[in-house]
């Protein structure tokens, strides 16, 4: 797996959650103090987020960090 396909991988994984737990692409942003603009390419897989991110975003749906992984 190359990296951008590690990349969407990630992102579509964060997505899926986010919208199984009811929780707006602009709300989630709020919470890990992104720009939605930012969150939304990370969700498409456009950006590397770093570990650090990773693991804001897990914390802010209240799940553990291997779920996104």
């Amino acid at each position: 797996m190359d990296k951008k396909e590690l990349q969407k991988k990630i992102g579509a994984k964060i997505k899926q959650i986010r919208i199984s737990k009811g929780i707006s692409q602009q709300d989630l942003a709020a919470l890990c103090n992104m720009e939605k603009s930012n969150f939304s390419r990370l969700e498409a897989g456009g950006t590397n987020p770093t570990i650090h991110t990773l693991y804001i975003i897990a914390q802010n749906m209240s799940i553990e960090l291997g779920e996104i992984l």
